[in-house]
């Protein structure tokens, strides 16, 4: 039967390969990108939300301490209370708008006794290191921010001094780093301040509304797998046909006597040609 070829060796591993390119792509790279989409989307529709509602206090969006998720994400608040400057730390090797840029984070102790981290913009570097910037007011003042979720440095590296210019810098923004580092007991989340707020630098932009290719790589993936698939499928059948290549005797391989023997007869007739 000639559907017997298809169970060489050779062929049996191109099979194992098609299935497990498809497979990758149906059930892991596919619904990665509609992943990435729907978070997209979730995000693009937080920040239409937050734009057109006005501040509320942070204990009606945050009530007892709670942590920011993606149903309180981009929320704009509003707390009164103090900056603690001496516990203020820097997060390098950011990007803001295509340029690198520093963001100081400062701790902020609320009215309710609550301490939470405050993002208060962004710096660029000067030769690489953090420049001057306005200090933190003091006193009692009033914030408006929006909220955001703990960033998480993927390599775990710990915060450290800055020997030159003694700012304590840390690789993400997550107010747990900034409290182990500072000796805090930090809310989690962060705050981002808004232009005009006290204290705020260079306001962080928001990020743009655009659903951006997730949807449409999701799709390519899909098409991928179906490709390899039906391609498989195809040249199988053609393969197992009359005349197919898998349906050919392989020629027998010749030893060196037999092909140097070959050799001699093609000359010895190309000379009594």
């Amino acid at each position: 039967m000639r559907l017997r070829l298809l169970l060489r060796p050779g062929w049996l591993l191109l099979a194992f390969v098609v299935v497990v390119f498809a497979g990758a792509c149906f059930g892991l790279l596919a619904p990665w990108q509609f992943g990435r989409a729907a978070e997209r989307e979730a995000t693009n529709s937080a920040i239409e939300a937050s734009t057109g509602a006005a501040p509320v206090p942070l204990a009606r969006v945050l009530p007892g301490g709670a942590a920011p998720d993606q149903g309180t994400e981009w929320r704009r608040v509003t707390m009164r209370g103090e900056f603690l400057a001496e516990a203020e730390a820097v997060a390098r090797l950011r990007t803001v708008q295509g340029n690198a840029a520093f963001e100081v984070l400062t701790p902020f102790r609320t009215v309710d006794g609550d301490t939470v981290l405050v993002d208060r913009g962004y710096v660029r570097p000067v030769n690489g290191d953090v420049p001057d910037y306005a200090d933190a007011p003091r006193g009692q003042v009033e914030v408006t921010a929006r909220v955001h979720v703990d960033e998480r440095d993927p390599s775990g590296r710990q915060a450290f001094r800055d020997g030159r210019d003694g700012h304590l810098q840390v690789y993400a923004v997550d107010s747990r780093a900034v409290a182990a580092a500072a000796g805090l007991a930090i809310r989690p989340g962060y705050f981002a301040l808004e232009d005009g707020s006290p204290g705020v630098l260079a306001a962080l932009p928001l990020p743009q509304l655009e659903t951006g290719p997730f949807f449409s790589y999701a799709l390519q993936w899909i098409a991928f797998g179906a490709m390899a698939l039906i391609g498989f499928l195809y040249f199988s059948w053609r393969e197992v046909q009359p005349g197919g290549s898998l349906a050919q005797p392989r020629p027998r391989k010749l030893s060196v006597a037999e092909q140097l023997a070959q050799d001699e007869l093609a000359k010895d007739e190309g000379v009594n040609a």
